[in-house]
């Protein structure tokens, strides 16, 4: 009995092949999760945060508000001022048109031969436009401005000429200087006069408004840096406990750091939204003074408002500048928070 129960026991005690799958299985646990998982905790982590600021400032409406009206002030100031530079660009007519060259024709120059070199000008590279003031109407606007029209008429015959009033398609000097000379050469043209002075004396104006806007903007998005910076400061202080337990508990920097990133461009996005208004009511309100100056002196001149584009780099400089407050002054305060 014992030689036939042998086989049986170590048929029951014999080993069976392993099951390569718990190895498989472990192999898979020691490679950790996947991407699709990691992404999906990333981005639950960033909408937590994201909640989390909108609640926090949420909780304070009345300081919040006034911390995003405070930086839309100092954002509408210079944005302000670079329209009205832009405006007074516009106002100041075309540069084209404000560079125009005079050619005064000959006497003899018939009304066809000033029409003809008109034609003629039109076609030249480098000239936008050519109109033609014939003797007859440069008589006749000369005497409605000078008031002499009667005096005028005792003359034996009339003492303007023709002039073709050119207009170039750039304001650049010497390439106006090439172009006067190039025309002066012309027949039947007696004298060509170019006359820069007031538009070199605007564009040096313009020229020192931009530099007082550069300038202006420089120093306050300095300040908006300091107000945003002292905003994040104070709630990273009064969470300061909360934050020394997350560091205990193995929390990163980046975790810790995310809530006041997304809190500063919250900041610059409600400052955004408040200058852009701003911008439009304080343009609008200007109008209606401008349009009736302007109607004053003859003028359909009016202030434009704030164009889209505009209005979209604004908030997007407003939610940076947010962003980059929120960084450096979590990143100053981020070593005191260590645990002790």
């Amino acid at each position: 009995m014992s030689a036939t129960r042998s086989p049986k026991v170590s048929e029951r005690v014999a080993p069976k092949p392993a099951d390569p799958q718990p190895n498989k299985k472990k192999r898979d646990d020691d490679d950790g999760p996947d991407f699709s998982t990691l992404l999906h905790a990333w981005i639950e982590s960033h909408r937590a945060s994201l909640l989390d600021s909108l609640r926090r400032l949420g909780k304070q409406p009345v300081g919040s508000f006034f911390t995003c009206m405070v930086m839309a002030v100092a954002l509408s100031l210079p944005m302000g001022l670079s329209l009205l530079l832009n405006n007074v660009e516009r106002l100041g007519g075309s540069w084209q048109r404000a560079a125009q060259i005079s050619l005064y024709l000959n006497l003899d120059a018939s009304t066809q031969q000033g029409e003809a070199l008109r034609d003629e000008i039109k076609n030249m590279p480098g000239v936008a436009d050519a109109e033609y003031v014939s003797r007859d109407q440069a008589l006749e606007e000369f005497q409605q401005q000078s008031g002499l029209g009667e005096a005028l008429k005792e003359l034996p015959q009339n003492p303007l000429p023709g002039v073709v009033l050119v207009t170039p398609d750039e304001v650049d000097k010497p390439t106006l200087e090439a172009l006067r000379q190039k025309l002066a050469q012309m027949p039947k043209v007696q004298q060509a006069q170019l006359d820069l002075v007031w538009v070199e004396r605007l564009a040096a104006i313009l020229k020192l408004g931009d530099r007082f806007v550069f300038g202006l903007t420089v120093l306050l998005v300095s300040a908006l840096l300091l107000v945003i910076g002292n905003t994040i400061r104070l709630h990273i202080e009064n969470r300061r406990t909360e934050i020394e337990v997350i560091k205990l508990v193995g929390g990163t920097d980046s975790y810790v750091r995310r809530p006041f990133l997304y809190m500063g461009a919250l900041y610059g996005l409600g400052a955004g939204f408040l200058s852009w208004g701003v911008l439009a009511f304080g343009l609008d309100w200007l109008n209606d003074a401008v349009t009736g100056l302007a109607g004053l002196y003859g003028s359909d001149f009016a202030l434009a408002g704030v164009p889209v584009a505009d209005g979209l780099s604004l908030l997007l400089g407003a939610v940076l500048l947010g962003y980059i407050g929120a960084w450096i002054a979590v990143a100053r305060h981020l070593r005191e928070l260590a645990p002790k």
